[in-house]
């Protein structure tokens, strides 16, 4: 018998939606999959592997920017931000980690970014790290020896890793943040999208430097670049001319290699 008279019959027309349902099926599964894989904030591996958004969408977001002369450090003091604070519903972490209400945003995103079945205790708030397990950094930073990008570190210690802020709290001050209340540099202190694990040496190579002098040598280049201009809009924060001719080149530069689409 043809296929067009098999098509055609009720048995053929039975068959071709079945075979439609198992298609759609395997295609939303897969969507799904890739829904989960990139959501910043699914807990682990964290976001140095959240790229969200297309360089075309990047690049239209830093054009937002307002471009300014940044601000003097005249009362600034890290106090000023205060954290770590309880996991709130407004520092955005969420899904699973929105169980965690009575720990830190440290405490928080350190769970996020463990790597290996690190767990956290949502009464005590202790971090467990079983054998293999710990955090492994994506910044990357220069030996001043040789000059070449050092290995990745990976940290089984909590104690030692760093709780790392994308816009530094200095750089959030001189941009905005002192004129603000208390309760907004509190956000800024404890926002999931502003927080990282990371290796101290990175973060100490980093200081409090914008992009105009410093980015991450290693693999978290570009998503550092879209977390930073989105904690800048988010907040009101203002770039200086360097800043943002750097944030621009080092989009370009990201799309070239193709981490922007």
């Amino acid at each position: 018998m043809k296929w067009s008279s098999i098509s055609g019959s009720p048995l053929g027309r039975a068959v071709l939606a079945l075979a439609g349902a198992v298609v759609l099926a395997v295609v939303l599964t897969v969507t799904n999959s890739l829904l989960d894989t990139v959501s910043p904030t699914a807990p682990g591996p964290g976001p140095a592997s959240a790229i969200t958004v297309s360089g075309k969408e990047i690049g239209d977001m830093i054009a937002t920017l307002v471009v300014a002369k940044e601000g003097s450090m005249t009362g600034y003091s890290r106090d000023e931000f205060p954290h770590w604070d309880t996991n709130k519903p407004e520092h955005g972490f969420t899904g699973d980690l929105a169980q965690y209400a009575k720990c830190t945003s440290r405490e928080v995103m350190m769970l996020r970014d463990a790597t290996g079945g690190v767990t956290l205790d949502p009464k005590s708030c202790e971090l467990s790290v079983p054998a293999g397990a710990g955090w492994q950094d994506h910044y990357g930073f220069v030996d001043k020896k040789t000059g070449q990008l050092g290995p990745y570190k990976f940290i089984t210690d909590p104690s030692k890793v760093d709780a790392e802020h994308i816009v530094a709290l200095a750089e959030a001050w001189r941009s905005g943040a002192a004129d603000r209340d208390e309760d907004t540099r509190r956000r800024i202190a404890n926002d999931a999208l502003n927080l990282v694990a990371a290796d101290p040496s990175a973060n100490r190579s980093k200081g409090d430097q914008d992009p105009a002098n410093y980015l991450p040598p290693g693999e978290f280049r570009c998503a550092y670049v879209e977390h930073y201009v989105k904690v800048k809009i988010k907040y009101a924060l203002t770039v200086d001319t360097a800043e943002h001719t750097a944030l621009r080149t080092a989009v370009e530069d990201c799309s070239r290699r193709g981490e922007f689409k």
